[in-house]
C-alpha cells in the first residue's frame, strides 16, 4: 500500500514540476526579474529532484519508511511551495512574509529523508 502511494505522489509531484517549471520559462520570464526566476528554477528543480527520489524509493520499497516518505513529502510541500509563493507575491508586489521562515523548515525536512535513508542504508 505504501509503495503505490509513494509511487502516485512522486508521479503527481513530477509532473508538477514539469507544469511549474513550462510556466516559468514561458508565462513567466517576462514578469518576473531574473533573481526571482532563478528562485522559482531552485524550487522546480529540488521538487524535481525529489520527485524522482521518491519514485526511486516507491519502486525499491526495502529502505524506504513512512516516515521517510512524510519526511520528503512534507519537505517538498514547505520548501518548493513556499519559494512559488515568495516569488509570485513578490512579483505582484505584495510579498507573503511569512512564508520566508517555511523554506527553511521544508529544507530540514528534505534532508531528515535523506539521512533517515542513509540510517536505513547503513544499519
Amino acid at each position: 500500500m505504501l509503495q503505490s502511494i509513494i509511487i502516485a505522489t512522486a508521479t503527481l509531484f513530477g509532473m508538477l514540476s514539469v507544469i511549474f517549471g513550462a510556466f516559468g520559462a514561458h508565462a513567466l520570464k517576462n514578469t518576473l526579474s531574473s533573481d526571482q526566476l532563478s528562485s522559482f528554477e531552485v524550487g522546480v528543480k529540488y521538487q524535481m529532484y525529489h520527485a524522482l527520489l521518491l519514485l526511486v524509493l516507491g519502486c525499491n520499497p526495502n529502505y524506504v519508511t513512512a516516515s521517510i516518505y512524510w519526511c520528503l513529502t512534507l519537505g517538498i510541500v514547505l520548501f518548493s511551495f513556499s519559494i512559488y509563493g515568495l516569488v509570485l507575491s513578490d512579483a505582484k508586489g505584495k510579498k507573503l512574509r511569512f512564508l520566508g521562515p517555511i523554506t527553511p523548515v521544508g529544507g530540514l525536512l528534505l534532508i531528515a529523508g535523506w539521512l533517515q535513508l542513509l540510517l536505513n542504508a547503513i544499519i
